[in-house]
């Protein structure tokens, strides 16, 4: 799919026929099937934990989560088990974002592991860039969570095996950055917990400095749960005017809004985050508008599920006249999640790329469980996916082919 032009904003995020092109009958009913258990709090609760005594155990139970749960919002174990994933999206003109979701190892062989893992998504990317747009990283994939923790007081307080340590992180860090901008694939770097955050900025903003000169392969991503993200924004926007540098930003509301709070609250510091859901809202919104009234100096991926957001930002790019293809600005949604945004964005031409995760299915046990934990309201996201199914479902039994 190769659209051209501009954006025309009339268009509807409730066509399930664009939305589950590729999904057969069978495949939305086991989705449904999927999405309803969601509803079961115990289950979620209990479910990770059996899952991993399970699977430590040897029981018969991988066979079934690998044909459920991790089918729906996984690629597959390695990046070559992503290939069918990545052609079925790229069919539909969506790219895919390999997202290496091995969590929770704390040594240093492991971090060293995941990193040459990182380059090597880079490397794919660069095989088929047309299908694989961007690469990703977290950060703590590739350091213990308390070194990054000590070097936000600032790389001066950290003295013998911490500085030694961190530096690795460094060599880790910039090894697979460097890597992206000699084979000129952009990579985003994942936003984490505030108390860790200033040391991720430093590492990115001094990337974005060293790399995005000529193009932008460095993104860092900015969490508008935070109640001092645009004011963070905008002053790296002067900056990067100042120096002669582009900006590359993931967009998204965040991810860990009830342990900041806690954290805050029991430490006695105030909060990070927003007071309501309403403020993120419009922060996110602001910080789409501001980007797109700097688009020669800042390059955008939109990560929500939000509609509304996604709509402004069509939007936004009809009034200043950017065209629907123009690479400085994605759209981003989960695997397995608002396929009726993703496709039907895609299908009216706009960019837009599906984060695909992969690893072992023991090692994504715990991505899958936060997968699992969001769609948990019927209200929420469980209750959307399951009414679009429906709707689908309903559709084609009352136009059979």
């Amino acid at each position: 799919m190769e659209p051209t032009g501009y954006p025309e904003t009339e268009f509807s995020f409730t066509d399930t026929s664009i939305a589950f092109q590729d999904k057969s009958n069978e495949d939305l009913k086991k989705a449904r099937l999927m999405f309803s258990t969601f509803n079961y709090k115990w289950l979620l609760k209990m479910g990770p934990s059996i899952a991993k005594f399970g699977l430590n155990a040897g029981l018969p139970v991988k066979g079934l989560l690998m044909d459920t749960i991790f089918a729906q919002f996984c690629g597959g174990e390695s990046i070559e088990d992503c290939a069918e994933t990545v052609e079925r999206l790229h069919k539909a003109g969506i790219g895919t974002i390999l997202d290496y979701s091995v969590e929770g190892q704390e040594d240093e062989r492991t971090f060293d592991a995941t990193a040459q893992e990182i380059i090597r998504t880079i490397e794919k990317a660069a095989e088929e860039p047309d299908k694989i747009p961007f690469s990703v990283f977290k950060v703590t994939g590739i350091a213990r969570f308390i070194i990054l923790e000590k070097a936000t007081k600032g790389e001066d307080h950290l003295a013998g095996d911490d500085l030694a340590e961190f530096q690795r992180v460094k060599n880790r860090f910039f090894k697979i950055t460097g890597r992206a901008a000699e084979l000129k694939i952009p990579i985003l770097v994942d936003a984490e917990e505030t108390w860790i955050q200033v040391t991720i900025d430093r590492l990115t903003e001094e990337a974005m400095r060293q790399y995005n000169k000529e193009a932008c392969i460095v993104y860092n991503t900015l969490q508008f749960y935070r109640h001092d993200r645009l004011e963070y924004l905008k002053s790296c926007i002067l900056n990067a005017q100042e120096e002669g540098y582009y900006l590359g930003y993931k967009l998204v509301r965040g991810a860990y809004m009830e342990k900041e709070r806690l954290r805050a609250y029991k430490s006695g510091y105030p909060s990070p985050i927003q007071r309501s859901k309403a403020e993120s809202d419009l922060d996110f919104d602001k910080g789409l508008r501001i980007c797109i009234d700097y688009i020669d100096r800042v390059h955008i991926v939109a990560g929500t599920h939000n509609e509304q957001s996604c709509r402004f930002l069509t939007e936004l790019m009809h009034e200043k006249g950017i065209a629907v293809n123009d690479k400085s600005v994605y759209f981003a949604q989960l695997l397995g999640m608002s396929d009726h945004i993703s496709y039907n964005l895609a299908h009216a031409g706009y960019n837009v790329a599906k984060y695909v995760p992969y690893g072992p299915l023991k090692e994504v046990l715990p991505y899958l469980s936060r997968r699992a934990e969001e769609n948990s309201s019927v209200k929420g996201q469980a209750g959307r996916e399951l009414g679009l199914i429906n709707a689908e479902l309903k559709r084609r039994n009352q136009n059979p082919k």
